[in-house]
């Protein structure tokens, strides 16, 4: 993913990194030939190398262990997202970055969709599968976030957003029907916040900043930056 591996490059030039859920490991083999320590983690141990992981369970890994951890396309996945936050919050060291990646549910398209079928883009009920108790596989999308809870919970367990990014952009072709829509909920969603007075200034400025930006708006996937307290 280019945007990710664009992020990474901004750091230092050699960082301990966690990949998790790893995957086809394409993007992990790609830092570690640019010299960076790359440790790779999944449920499936699809290279020799990779940690067995499982993200609904507290991860093998020490506190502070690393200085950037990758979460792509992966926090849908779990029952508990809070919980994997947490653990994710956990193991990045103090100053270290988080970056998550995860199903925009928020860019255009998937309002429209909900707003039709009542269940969001990417979490339809073919999405997900029931498995068995106890029994350890991908789940599919069943926990459909909002950015407003993703930085919720990455505050509350000491991690600041630094960075709202996003993919290739969703049905482009309805950003013309959306304009009219879009300035109209810009609007509403500045009464509303004039009326709570004792409200957050600074925070609230960029929360809305956030939510009405070109990715959050458009893009298929949502990929937030945090940087550890």
């Amino acid at each position: 993913m280019g945007i990710v591996h664009r992020i990474v490059q901004a750091g230092p030039t050699r960082q301990r990194i966690l990949d998790i859920p790893a995957g086809n490991g394409l993007l992990s083999e790609r830092l570690r030939a640019e010299g960076h320590d790359v440790t790779r983690a999944d449920i499936h141990q699809e290279h020799s190398d990779y940690v067995v992981a499982d993200l609904n369970a507290p991860l093998p890994f020490e506190d502070g262990s690393f200085s950037m951890v990758l979460c792509l396309e992966g926090i849908e996945h779990v029952l508990d997202p809070q919980r994997l936050i947490g653990e994710l919050c956990r193991i990045t060291r103090p100053g270290g970055r988080i970056v998550l990646s995860t199903p925009n549910i928020q860019n255009i398209f998937s309002r429209l969709q909900y707003l039709c079928t009542g269940f969001y883009y990417m979490y339809g009920p073919w999405m997900c599968r029931q498995l068995a108790p106890g029994e350890r596989r991908d789940r599919g999308h069943i926990a459909p976030l909002t950015y407003l809870q993703l930085r919720y919970h990455f505050v509350l367990n000491g991690a600041k957003v630094t960075g709202v990014d996003g993919d290739k952009w969703k049905r482009k072709i309805l950003i013309p029907l959306a304009i009219p829509f879009l300035l109209w909920g810009r609007l509403w969603a500045t009464q509303l916040q004039r009326s709570e007075p004792d409200a957050n200034a600074a925070e609230c400025h960029e929360v809305v900043k956030h939510m009405w930006s070109k990715p959050l708006l458009f893009s298929r996937s949502l990929i937030l930056t945090m940087e550890k307290q």
